[in-house]
């Protein structure tokens, strides 16, 4: 009995112990004092803004020749890399038929013609009834629009260049026959090059027309070119823009349908509050910086702009002599009492 009485003893001491010790472990982690931070303070400051993306280089205008209408190439005037005009007869496909009917209502129309005078003297003369003559009227105008159908027809069997350009690879021969399905060839008016390429769409209020551009090609060759327009939607599936620059002057060594880097300089000359990006708190809703006032915490929701590798700029929410802290963010809450340890700049 004795034995036993002297363990239990000794357990309620040594349960005593332990207990003493968990509550001294559980009160050693609380703050009881303000929070130690270091802060910077908000200043404007220059900086450029870099905005990159790629690109694909265009021929100023472009056109695949095709024809109208099927056929046999009776005259292939395609001469591979030269330069043509405007409204040059580059294809010509077989027409004899058409031909033929053109001419059949031209002399149709002859006669239609010298009988509607005839009706006309007798009209005047009151020695014919006006329907008559309405009916010998619209008998030529019939055959006016019957000729201006056959010709139109005529023109189709014509392929003439659009513009003054380049022509390029012929895929058919003459005396073949095509449809309208054939690509013929291509005509490119290279002397002018444009590029088209693609930013996400929260950079459209940095950029407008005539804006200018650096065009960095794949042997690090530059050239300078001018925004023409930028498309007023944002791609729904990847949520980016689309824009257009015309390259300056003679773009030697570049080619259509090359790929290219765009380099814009938005933020050249601008002064602006830059932050470190660990400075910014996301919220759901928002972003938030911990600006530090008469020795507290204040939260205060900011909207950011330009994003660097280690800098956010602050468009609204933080002014130049503001002092916001830097470190110990996790450890502050709203009103907390800080402690500034250091000021960095």
């Amino acid at each position: 009995m004795l034995f036993k009485k002297g363990l239990f003893i000794s357990g309620l001491i040594l349960l005593s112990a332990c207990g003493g010790n968990a509550k001294k472990d559980i009160t050693k982690g609380k703050v009881t004092g303000p929070v130690a931070v270091d802060v910077s303070v908000a200043i404007l400051t220059d900086y450029v803004n870099t905005i990159e993306g790629n690109g694909t280089v265009l021929a100023n205008e472009f056109v695949e020749l095709m024809t109208e209408t099927n056929g046999r190439i009776v005259m292939l005037n395609i001469q591979e890399g030269k330069q043509v005009m405007e409204g040059a007869l580059l294809v010509k496909l077989f027409d004899d038929d058409l031909q033929a009917q053109l001419r059949k209502l031209e002399s149709q129309l002859i006669i239609a013609k010298k009988t509607e005078s005839r009706l006309k003297t007798l009209l005047d003369a009151n020695g014919l009834n006006q329907s008559d003559y309405d009916q010998a009227l619209n008998q030529v105008n019939n055959l006016l629009a019957d000729i201006d159908y056959a010709k139109a027809q005529i023109r189709k069997t014509e392929i003439r260049a659009p513009f003054s350009g380049t022509i390029g690879l012929r895929s058919v021969s003459k005396g073949a026959y095509v449809t309208q399905q054939n690509i013929l060839a291509t005509l490119q008016q290279t002397g002018t090059l444009k590029v088209d390429f693609v930013l996400p769409g929260n950079y459209d209020y940095q950029l407008q027309s005539g804006q200018d551009v650096k065009v960095i090609a794949d042997n690090n060759k530059t050239f300078t070119a001018k925004i023409l327009a930028i498309e007023p939607q944002v791609n729904t599936a990847t949520r980016n823009l689309k824009i257009r620059a015309m390259i300056s002057g003679n773009a030697v060594g570049l080619q259509p349908g090359a790929f290219v880097k765009i380099s814009i300089d938005e933020g050249k000359n601008k002064k602006a509050i830059l932050v470190p990006t660990n400075c910014i708190i996301p919220d759901t809703r928002s972003k938030k910086i911990v600006l530090i006032k008469n020795g507290k915490a204040n939260f205060t929701i900011v909207e950011t702009g330009y994003r660097g590798e280690d800098k956010v700029e602050i468009i609204s929410g933080v002014e130049a002599g503001d002092t916001f802290a830097i470190n110990g963010i996790l450890f502050l809450k709203p009103d907390a009492d800080v402690m500034i340890r250091k000021v960095k700049p």
